[in-house]
């Protein structure tokens, strides 16, 4: 888990680091002149509002709500400590997704960059140190000079959906035609579990060790090692727990 943290927080960073900012031209009034209506707007939606300054990587503006709505305390809030708050399965998740907006967002025309904007449901901490689930959407509130999204805007809820449910979702929705495009990162071609390591996982799950199952299928126990390492391979999985979990939520299995 900790690798495959460090590795898409890294592809991430590059990514985001792929813009280039020229500091000087940046006019910081235009956020000062903005924060009465973002104030307004947290107030009368009931909104916790964030702005994400991606050539400080810093926020740059946080609602006076978000402790009541939320529980996180303004004197604290910084990037750490928002992501402290995430899930720790949803975070890896949606720096995934990070990456993958990210990029699409690098391909876009200035017009388009303004005409989507992401939606996220996802779980955090609340006050009370437990796991409720919000729906946060991103736009764009201001592109640089050079076309570079510089300050985004992110606008926070607490999801009326908070039945049980492990993972994010995610969607791309077009602010002027109504489009939406659900985003779903799992290639399920790749995948997808043969016969036999179908078999294998049921197997796992059962509590069987590699030297049952090697006797149950006939099969050598190296065979049956290198059938559970090609599971965590497909699966993108740390562990046989990892992968039982990831295929039961896929319903690979």
């Amino acid at each position: 888990m900790i690798d495959s943290l460090r590795k898409i927080e890294q592809e991430y960073f590059t990514e985001l680091s792929k813009q280039v900012f020229n500091k000087s031209e940046l006019d910081y009034t235009i956020l000062e002149n903005q924060i009465p209506f973002l104030d307004q707007m947290a107030n009368v939606k009931n909104s916790g509002l964030t702005v994400f300054d991606l050539c400080k990587k810093e926020h740059v503006y946080n609602s006076f709500n978000l402790t009541n709505l939320f529980g996180y305390d303004l004197n604290d809030i910084d990037t750490n400590y928002y992501n402290s708050k995430i899930h720790p399965s949803d975070f890896i998740s949606l720096m995934n997704i990070g990456v993958y907006m990210l990029k699409k967002f690098n391909s876009f025309s200035e017009k388009e960059k303004k005409d989507y904007k992401l939606q996220n449901e996802y779980r955090i901490l609340n006050s009370n140190n437990e796991y409720i689930r919000v729906i946060e959407q991103f736009q764009v509130l201001e592109l640089d000079a050079k076309g570079n999204v510089w300050l985004a805007l992110s606008t926070m809820d607490i999801s009326p959906n908070q039945k049980k449910y492990d993972g994010i979702r995610s969607q791309l929705i077009n602010v002027n035609t109504g489009e939406i495009s659900v985003i779903n990162l799992i290639d399920e071609k790749k995948m997808k579990l043969s016969h036999r390591e179908n078999q294998i996982l049921h197997f796992v799950n059962d509590g069987m060790l590699s030297k049952e199952i090697s006797n149950e299928l006939s099969i050598s126990i190296h065979t049956v090692n290198t059938h559970r390492q090609n599971i965590l391979k497909k699966l993108g999985a740390n562990s046989s727990l990892e992968a039982i979990k990831f295929a039961k939520h896929l319903n690979l299995v």
